[in-house]
């Protein structure tokens, strides 16, 4: 990369207290791009596209039904953010297909939970072996993901699990939060994230009907405040999912234009500000992936 366009973009992010990792890849061609891009970080919600490959698969080679309905138990939860089953009062039935849908494209935990007692962690992982990608561990469910410090503060007080996410971790990655400790957590990397994307939108080793149903999971994502802004436009389509916890907002998604063009994206990036609420570090966080995307593009 340039290194006039790298340290501009290094001080954008460091102007609303971002460290970052980010990727582009052009699909066609495979030359990407990107900003420290082999930092392992934990994923938050982003492990859920490991897990919709690896419920999608299963649904093509016969082993699950999607029409198969289940009994969720209600998540209950109150603290701002999680939506869909984690937000229900009282137990649902739906099918796993419907599960699928809620987990991915509404980043609903208490649903992907439902999905992990059909496919556990070593599974999801097993499958990603299988299929040739490499740099994501995955190692728990997602209900670690609403019992963080954040969970035990008054809302007013939100900002004091920031503080603790941001000044406990090591240099190494370890951290006594467990969700943020990269030897405990689910876990990778902005270059592994835009592999994952890659075989989805080219599948070689998975079942492109499997890959098909996950694109489509993507594209319907509802959380669209992140990323989206620089990449949705009438001759543009943004598919993605995103991740979420304490001070790490994350983003990996594929940009397809209208002449055929298409980019993987992914950022991952951690936050040296201890707030919750945070529009102007997503909208460096978005811009910084647009440069990025134009630079290659326009190579």
């Amino acid at each position: 990369m340039n290194p006039r366009l790298e340290a501009e973009l290094v001080r954008l992010l460091d102007d609303v207290g971002l460290r970052g990792s980010f990727l582009v890849r052009d699909l066609a061609t495979g030359e990407q791009i990107g900003l420290d891009p082999d930092a392992e970080l934990p994923i938050a919600s982003l492990v859920k596209v490991p897990l919709a490959i690896a419920v999608a698969e299963r649904f093509d080679a016969g082993e699950l039904d999607p029409a198969r309905v289940l009994e969720v138990a209600p998540g209950r939860m109150t603290t701002p953010g999680p939506m869909g089953l984690t937000r229900f009062r009282h137990p649902a039935r739906l099918a796993i297909e419907d599960l699928l849908y809620l987990a991915t494209a509404i980043s609903d935990n208490v649903a992907a939970d439902a999905l992990f007692d059909l496919v556990p962690p070593p599974a999801v992982a097993e499958t990603l072996a299988r299929a040739g990608l490499r740099g994501i561990t995955v190692r728990h469910r997602l209900q670690p993901l609403a019992d963080t410090p954040v969970e035990r503060f008054d809302a007013g007080e939100v900002h004091l699990a920031h503080e603790l996410a941001i000044q406990a971790g090591t240099v190494g990655g370890g951290h006594p939060i467990s969700q943020l400790d990269v030897a405990r957590a689910n876990t990778g990397t902005a270059a592994a994230l835009v592999a994952v994307l890659d075989e989805l939108w080219t599948p070689r080793r998975l079942s492109r009907e499997a890959a098909k149903r996950v694109r489509g999971l993507l594209r319907h994502n509802v959380v669209r405040n992140r990323l989206a802004p620089e990449f949705t436009a009438d001759d543009m389509t943004w598919s993605s999912k995103t991740g979420t916890l304490l001070n790490l907002r994350h983003e990996a998604g594929v940009v397809e234009h209208a002449d055929g063009a298409r980019f993987a994206v992914a950022a991952l990036t951690e936050s040296l500000v201890p707030a919750a609420a945070q529009p102007a570090a997503e909208a460096h966080m978005a811009y910084v992936a647009r440069r990025l995307h134009d630079e290659l593009r326009g190579r």
